[in-house]
């Protein structure tokens, strides 16, 4: 990876989203420093519990406060989203779209070395593995993420796009199947399987530059096209960080 040869400080953006949570527990027993952002001071105390190091209010509609997040982190774990409204429909300032690409920006000043982006399917070339009722009533919202991705892609940065199917609250099933391509999985999958996956990205050779669907075995609704292994790097969550990983 370029950028630093040893990540040290990672940053966790929406952490105070579900799936943001979620990234704070699975990276809580790495020996990684975690900075942890959300737009309010209400919500520190509940991140620092779940394991962030260090709590940032930021909002990412501001450049300036994304430069700020950034600074001295080697890698960006991005969760951030809009919560359901109206502009998920008509589209608009999202921070799907704005917030992402003033980070992704930033990144780039700052000589990030990772970026793991969490967008979703519907997105782009997976829209087949969203309903079109769906995706309609969510339009804006997949062209934001669609916008952001592309950002991303064409940044120079290293990156891994995932695209999780829809979001469940249910515990981790640890079987994650993952699809390449766009038409690949549909289904739902579990935050805490989410945030194993993206926690892992930076870490794993195979996930480099790649964008990826995901849903859990038990939660496919289709039967799966295009799919890939991909050896994900679990053991530096089950056993802390191992710098000769990197």
């Amino acid at each position: 990876m370029a950028g630093s040869p040893t990540p040290d400080r990672v940053l966790v953006a929406g952490a105070s989203g579900a799936t943001g949570e979620e990234l704070l527990s699975v990276l809580r027993p790495t020996d990684l420093s975690v900075r942890a952002t959300t737009r309010s001071y209400a919500s520190v105390d509940a991140l620092e519990r779940h394991g962030a190091d260090e709590v940032v209010i930021a909002d990412f509609f501001e450049s300036a406060d994304a430069i700020a997040a950034v600074e001295g982190c080697d890698i960006v774990y991005c969760a951030l989203g809009s919560p359901p409204s109206l502009r998920h429909l008509t589209g608009g300032k999202l921070v799907d779209r704005t917030g992402v690409i003033n980070l992704i920006t930033a990144a780039i000043a700052a000589d990030v070395s990772y970026f793991v982006l969490q967008s979703a399917i519907g997105v782009g070339n997976s829209k087949g593995g969203l309903s079109l009722p769906a995706r309609l009533l969510i339009r804006g919202a997949l062209r934001a993420k669609r916008d952001a991705e592309t950002a991303l892609r064409h940044s120079g940065l290293g990156y891994t796009i995932v695209r999780p199917g829809k979001l469940t609250d249910r515990p981790p099933s640890g079987e994650v199947v993952v699809g390449e391509g766009g038409d690949s999985v549909s289904g739902s999958i579990p935050r805490a399987d989410v945030a194993r996956v993206m926690a892992a990205s930076p870490f794993t050779p195979d996930a480099r530059n790649r964008t990826v669907e995901v849903v859990s075995r038990n939660g496919l609704s289709s039967t799966p096209n295009n799919r890939v292994d991909i050896d994900w790097a679990d053991d530096l969550l089950a056993a802390g960080h191992e710098h000769n990983r990197v």
